[in-house]
């Protein structure tokens, strides 16, 4: 007896975290053009808001700058040196109470080329 209700309280438990996981969806996307990423941000807040949807966001992560150092010249003067660099904006967006209007119009969705969309669930 005693077995049986650890088994149910452990399913009720695993179905518990699964509903929840198929209730919220967190999409991360990441550009170098900030612009470009905000457009995108814009556009996938219309659809969630069409659907009724709730979200938080896009909550700003950290910009992640790489910078490049090269020689200029390739055989004089090791002194000159010119530098560039590669800033890559990422966005997170967290959409609640996930209804199945909501992933039909997700998946439709075209992403601009530039920017990347993770969906994590």
């Amino acid at each position: 007896m005693t077995e049986q209700k650890a088994k149910s309280s452990k399913t009720s438990s695993e179905e518990a975290k699964k509903q929840k996981e198929l209730t919220e969806i967190k999409i991360k996307l990441k550009s170098y053009d900030s612009r470009l990423l905000d457009q995108s941000v814009k556009k996938i807040f219309e659809i969630v808001k069409e659907t009724g949807s709730k979200f938080c966001g896009p909550i700003p992560l950290p910009t992640k700058k790489e910078v490049f150092t090269i020689i200029r010249s390739p055989h004089v003067d090791k002194a000159s040196r010119e530098q560039f660099e590669r800033r890559t904006h990422k966005r997170l967006i967290i959409i609640k109470n996930l209804k199945n209007e909501t992933i039909q119009k997700l998946k439709r969705f075209v992403i601009p080329s530039g920017v990347e969309l993770r969906i994590y669930l």
